[in-house]
């Protein structure tokens, strides 16, 4: 059986030569780029060969294509920079405009300190023969007609050690049910341990993993951590993994993995802030209704295809220690509540952590990403949908794409008589590719410097040599070989354009159906708030540019930032807002845009720059004009 190392983590492998190199590198836990999850299309999955001989199908730009090759003697492969995943790029600052937001509007969402699962000190008569009631007699009685208690039966085989250990001074933690007037008895610990009430609060999305460990009762953050969705190896977005998961043993392959990242951040947050595991009390997870399935080990087959049906919308609290988390056996997590197969629980969790559903402004509440969710209404009504908008955002099917890590393309700037390029990476390294916020920067300004037409397509007739006929049509050199990581041109090419125009015109195709569903139009928006990491970095005047978001006066916009974090961080300390994610889950109307006939009479107009209709843009019109 050959050997493969794997460089530059110098992992070596046994592999069998009828298995490919990517299917051998993800069971490894090495990633190589593949957004199509291995199925072959992408072309993405790069590799180079230093040393040993393999068969598989080579790639025109150079390297081997990891999902099509095979081992045939000892090998050594190299996994190219553009595949290298760096978490500094997840530290960041946000943008100011996303903190400033954050600063202000969340102080509004604070909220009495009132977790689902708390800690009370009781101290408990010692037995006597004129009193020898039962020792969960005794707590029963010590909490009296407060509330009904119901009992885990695990605290009955450490009650009678815990009550004579701490000389009858107990801390019980009690958990909310969904039963009102009735709470559940967790755990109990010798003496008072009412002190170390803690909360792990985590968004789980398809690209990252968000972290925060706070402290339930002054509810100050101790902690933050991110990573990299370990997912991403077996599919860039929910269909490829859903389809990964339907082989073999997929699924536990993907649950396995996010659960490794979920345990590899939690002892991160502890080691941090200095706390021990047992004085966690629960956690709050806010995902997509995959990735949600995705950790429970559900089946995710029947939302891949109509009618499009999840295995439930609303979860019970889980054991952590069930799922494979590695937190005490008490600390229950709780899931926030999904709408259907596409709007998930990371968008009910923003609504309720920014507060629409508290407030009369007419809000659309947009996550620019793969699923492309948004939300309409206020405090009275909500309407949702999802615009599988595509990976484009977020590097997927752009021949230079990739996430926003070091070494990526995040702004351009086109000079609009040279139509040379002013480039800025992630981290100030030699480029590697061009991330999403770097996308749209480049798009608008090709667009607005004549570069493009409003088909997207190059004009042929500039006095500049960026723009050439290349090997999968006309391009732009955006970054010279000699200035690059990956020692090639990268380039934007107009199938790139052309991918990008449709991402862009599903999103806004969206909000326009959405508001006639609703018998409103775009004018009647008082307010738009942008949502996770990607809109926190996007530049407001080039995604309008482009018909990204609608020409509605700027200061309607906010900025967000990761919304889904801050409204698990919100049901973490309040059960009551937890709660309030059920009810705001049932109050949106689920609008399935697949079989709308007004989405796509809205699309087909949507694809143009930055739409057929210009008066729908009256500034980007006034500035062609220029």
């Amino acid at each position: 059986m050959p050997k493969v190392t794997f460089l530059p983590a110098n992992v070596v492998l046994d592999v069998p030569s009828d298995e490919n190199l990517l299917k051998a590198a993800m069971g490894a836990g090495i990633h190589i780029n593949a957004s199509c999850g291995g199925a072959g299309v992408c072309n993405k999955c790069r590799i180079f060969i230093e040393e040993g001989k393999v068969k598989g199908e080579e790639l025109p730009e150079g390297g081997w294509k990891a999902c099509a090759t095979f081992p045939v003697t000892d090998v050594v492969v190299r996994v190219p920079v553009e595949s290298q995943m760096d978490r500094k790029a997840l530290t960041r600052p946000l943008a100011k405009k996303a903190a400033a937001w954050i600063k202000v509007h969340g102080e509004k969402v604070q909220v009495r300190s009132e977790p689902a699962i708390t800690k009370s000190l009781l101290s408990v008569p010692e037995p006597s023969v004129t009193d020898n009631l039962s020792d969960l007699g005794r707590i029963r009685r010590e909490v009296g007609q407060d509330f009904h208690l119901e009992v885990d039966s695990q605290v009955l085989y450490r009650l009678p050690h815990v009550m004579r250990d701490g000389n009858w001074q107990v801390t019980a933690s009690f958990m909310e049910t969904s039963y009102p007037g009735h709470k559940r008895l967790i755990r109990v610990e010798s003496g008072d341990r009412t002190r170390g009430q803690h909360g792990v609060c985590i968004d789980i999305g398809t690209t990252t993993v968000s972290a925060r460990l706070i402290s339930l009762m002054d509810q100050k953050v101790l902690a933050e951590s991110s990573d990299y969705n370990p997912q991403v190896s077996y599919g860039e977005d929910v269909i490829s993994r859903m389809e990964f998961s339907r082989k073999g043993n997929g699924l536990n392959i993907l649950q396995e993995k996010i659960v490794i990242c979920l345990n590899k951040l939690v002892s991160e947050l502890l080691q941090r802030a200095g706390k021990e595991k047992e004085d966690i009390c629960l956690c709050t997870i806010a995902a997509n209704t995959v990735m949600t399935h995705f950790l429970l080990g559900l089946e995710t087959r029947y939302l891949r295809s109509a009618p499009y049906t999840p295995v439930a919308n609303r979860f019970p609290p889980v054991r952590a220690r069930e799922i494979g988390v590695d937190l005490p056996n008490h600390v229950r997590i709780f899931m926030a509540p999904c709408v259907a197969s596409y709007v998930g629980g990371d968008i009910v969790a923003g609504v309720v952590g920014v507060g629409i559903n508290h407030h009369p402004e007419l809000t659309l509440f947009i996550d620019i990403g793969t699923n492309g969710e948004i939300v309409l209404g206020n405090q009275d009504w909500m309407a949702c949908a999802a615009c599988s908008a595509g990976p484009a955002f977020e590097g997927g099917g752009i021949k230079y794409g990739m996430r926003a890590t070091v070494g990526a393309v995040e702004v351009v700037h086109i000079h609009p008589e040279t139509f040379e390029p002013m480039v800025l990476t992630i981290g100030g390294k030699k480029a590697k590719g061009i991330c999403g916020s770097g996308i749209i920067s480049l798009l608008a300004g090709l667009f607005m410097s004549g570069a493009l037409d409003r088909q997207g397509k190059f004009r042929r007739d500039l006095p500049t040599s960026r723009i050439r006929e290349g090997r999968d049509g006309w391009e732009y050199i955006v970054v010279e070989k000699e200035a690059t990581a990956i020692g090639e041109d990268i380039v934007f090419t107009e199938a790139d354009v052309e991918n990008l125009i449709r991402a862009k015109g599903a999103m806004f195709a969206g909000y326009l159906t959405l508001l006639e569903s609703v018998g409103m139009a775009i004018e009647d928006l008082e307010r738009v708030i942008l949502a996770g990491n990607f809109g926190s970095y996007l530049d407001l005047e080039q995604a309008i540019t482009i018909g990204l978001l609608p020409d509605i006066p700027r200061d309607r916009f906010f900025f967000a930032g990761n919304s889904s974090l801050m409204g698990a961080q919100v049901a973490a300390i309040s059960w009551p807002k937890f709660r309030e994610m059920e009810e705001v889950a049932q109050m949106m109307t689920h609008f399935d845009l697949a079989d709308n006939p007004r989405f796509m009479d809205n699309y087909v107009s949507c694809l143009f720059l930055p739409h057929t209709d210009l008066a729908l843009f009256p500034s980007v019109k006034e500035a062609l004009k220029d």
